[in-house]
């Protein structure tokens, strides 16, 4: 990805790289078009993609299909203006100077809802906080 001066970035990132994280970046792609570059990757990639993650964002016409799960590196740190971790589950300490955010992501598998009706509940949590995210962004 070329980075483009001036262009926000944001790197989210979960443990597995499959669902969460990829969920976010697949809506912060779509709210926020070409205004900010998107990354994500997981501290212990995974190696597909959740495939109730997957079908969550097709929902709303999001097609996520053709990621993989990847490491974070270096550079997607050095390069990110804001870095959310999503979850408890993945650990990353803070580098650089970019803001560092964790969202502790409603859990609807705690209160016994599991399936589609999990991942669409979860799905529309992350995308309140992505929307949420994207307008402090666009000051």
């Amino acid at each position: 990805m070329t980075e483009i001066p001036g262009k926000p970035s944001v790197l989210f990132v979960c443990s597995r790289n499959g669902g969460k994280s990829q969920i976010a970046a697949g809506l912060m792609r779509e709210l926020a078009g070409d205004a900010v570059e998107v990354r994500s990757g997981g501290t212990n990639p995974g190696n597909c993609l959740n495939e109730e993650s997957v079908e969550s964002l097709a929902e709303l016409g999001i097609d996520i299909s053709g990621e993989q799960p990847r490491g974070v590196t270096d550079e997607d740190l050095a390069a990110a203006d804001v870095v959310v971790v999503l979850g408890t589950e993945a650990k990353l300490e803070p580098k650089g100077p970019a803001r560092f955010e964790t969202w502790v992501t409603d859990e609807p598998s705690a209160r016994g809802i599991e399936g589609m009706e999990r991942m669409r509940l979860l799905r529309d949590d992350i995308r309140g906080r992505v929307q949420k995210l994207l307008d402090g962004l666009e000051r």
